[in-house]
């Protein structure tokens, strides 16, 4: 009976909750969160970097804040530790695609360089301390292996940061400040070692009055590797062999220091001037030529004035060199996002399909307009329309200085020219003239980029023509009667097109009947062709005949001859 209780009891105890342990995210490369990671194991790295050797080459600073450097060293092999966490559940690429199954991630990092790297940097070497002592900090001196952290870190940053030149700028300072900072350390040491005050070159005699403060060790320091390595000069010579040596050093230091920092100044020089040549048009060449030409002065001022106006309000004409290594789907959405509340502004664009919207967005063309320079005259053949971005423009007379109007940012005009619209009574000529009246900046539509793009959209194409017409008719410019004889001339045309098609269809299959009846009578030929031929194989070849002759009798052969020849001729017809 109890065996029977404890089956029913087990039987109807609910199951236990099954706990589910929860893992950490796997990162990606190219995310957020590995970026802001990177930044932060920027500050161990740089902690080690510089302060580890300070702390080594002097013993003051190392002795006066033991207990800070401890809290400070194990925070950062804490974050050491965490940082071989991360790359445990850092994905990676494979044909494209983000790799996150974490047994995959652990075996690709394992195997990597990366890996034993990061191990040695967080070997235990503190554990000498129990026989040298806590003031040994070059037991640390495995914590630069993790550098290659930092150089991560310094590239994503100048990636992702909109003054790629000046971090550019400020990472060569950074690594100029740490090689002289590096060298000050050693020069202390050296002097330490060789005696202090024994010359002139080493470190004074801290003894004197000054000079046994620690700012004044590590400054003098400083100021003395600053002088050798900017090869200024100025410097005390050196006296013993150990000197000599570690002048010859810094100097070869100071060479290709040098040449390092006169490469990259010249390569952010060079990246600035192809940014500016990127987005602004060249006036150098502009200049010169109007120079050999001997343009007159006031055209040449106002040219040089369009240019600084690019220059200095930062406008941008040439968009599409500029966005041209692009996917072409995420071309389309920049521009999209920069300009199609503007285009959809615009009447007959309005309740168009948004992949139309997106194909004429990529069409538009950026232009500055000068003060008191025309955008079109009156009667100009219209190839193009205006969107205004920004700026005034007046609809003015004849004489240039009558205004009728002014146009502000948002309008637009010239749309119906580049659209043919039947009856259209001004055809596609500018009906007004339009001037700038300050710096404006428009948007350029041509009509063989609209065509273009409706060739692909013909209910679109249909539509816009439908809103242009309605334009029309409120202006009092559209000639119906035109119109219905332009529509009908059209039917007309389009009847003829469709009786051309079905004669040419018609033609077209005589001519294949044509061809196959020559095919069937040459095939025929051809097969008589072969039968005479195997016909003809029968009948006995001259030699055989002459040969015929020479083996038999004379008299005999002549009979048989005589009587065949009869044979094959017939009876002799009547003389």
């Amino acid at each position: 009976m109890s065996q029977d209780t404890k089956v029913k009891t087990t039987e109807s105890s609910p199951p236990a909750p099954s706990k589910t342990r929860k893992s950490l995210p796997v990162l990606d490369p190219s995310g957020d969160y590995y970026y802001w990671w990177l930044n932060t194991m920027v500050f161990p790295v740089m902690y080690n970097l510089i302060i580890l050797v300070c702390r080594a080459c002097f013993p003051d600073l190392q002795h006066g804040y033991l207990v800070a450097w401890l809290v400070l060293d194990y925070t950062s092999d804490l974050l050491y530790l965490l940082d071989i966490v991360v790359r445990f559940h850092t994905g990676f690429l494979e044909q494209g695609i983000l790799v996150v199954d974490k047994g995959r991630i652990s075996s690709r990092y394992v195997h990597t360089w990366s890996f034993l790297l990061d191990l040695a940097s967080l070997m235990p070497t503190d554990v000498v301390y129990v026989r040298l002592g806590p003031h040994t900090p070059t037991l640390r001196l495995n914590r630069f292996l993790r550098a290659p952290r930092l150089f991560e870190a310094f590239d994503r940053t100048e990636t992702r940061t909109a003054y790629p030149n000046a971090f550019r700028i400020a990472k060569l300072m950074l690594y100029i400040f740490v090689v002289i900072h590096w060298n000050s350390c050693l020069y202390f040491a050296l002097s330490r070692y060789l005696g202090f005050g024994r010359d002139t070159w080493v470190y004074p005699d801290p003894a004197q009055p000054g000079f046994e403060r620690l700012r004044r060790q590590y400054l003098y320091s400083f100021y003395f590797s600053t002088l050798i390595l900017t090869t200024v000069g100025d410097t005390p010579p050196p006296a013993r062999e150990e000197e000599y040596f570690f002048m010859v050093g810094d100097f070869l230091l100071a060479v290709m220091g040098f040449a390092t920092i006169m490469g990259s100044m010249s390569s952010v020089i060079y990246n600035m001037n192809t940014a500016d040549a990127a987005f602004y048009p060249d006036h150098a060449l502009v200049k010169k030529y109007m120079k050999l030409q001997h343009v007159n002065h006031k055209l040449e001022r106002r040219v040089i004035d369009w240019y600084q106006h690019l220059q200095i309000n930062k406008k941008i004409t040439n968009e599409v060199a500029i966005l041209q290594h692009l996917p072409e789907r995420l071309r389309a959405e920049v521009a999209v996002s920069v300009h199609l509340t503007i285009l959809s502004q615009v009447q007959i664009f309005q309740n168009c399909e948004p992949s139309l919207l997106e194909e004429l967005v990529l069409k538009l063309q950026p232009q500055t307009y000068s003060p008191g320079e025309y955008v079109c005259h009156k009667g100009d053949i219209g190839r193009e329309m205006y969107i205004i971005r920004e700026g005034q423009l007046a609809v003015v007379a004849d004489d240039g200085i009558t205004q009728y109007a002014v146009l502000g940012a948002g309008l637009y005009f010239g749309e119906i020219s580049i659209i043919n619209i039947k009856g259209n009574m001004s055809g596609n000529r500018r009906t007004a003239n339009i001037k700038s009246i300050g710096y404006s900046d428009l948007f350029c539509l041509s009509k063989e980029d609209l065509q273009e793009v409706l060739s692909e959209y013909p209910q679109a194409q249909t539509v816009m023509e439908g809103k242009g017409r309605e334009i029309l008719l409120k202006m009092n410019k559209l000639d119906v009667n035109a119109e219905a004889a332009e529509i009908a001339l059209q039917e007309a045309t389009e009847s003829r097109l469709r009786g051309l098609d079905q004669q040419l269809d018609d033609l077209q299959t005589k001519f294949a009947r044509l061809l196959a009846e020559l095919e069937s009578s040459a095939l025929k030929i051809a097969y008589r062709v072969e039968r005479l031929e195997w016909q003809t194989r029968e009948w006995p070849m001259p030699e055989d005949l002459a040969e015929a002759d020479d083996e038999g009798e004379p008299g005999e052969g002549t009979s048989k001859d005589e009587e065949g020849r009869a044979t094959q001729e017939g009876p002799p017809g009547p003389e």
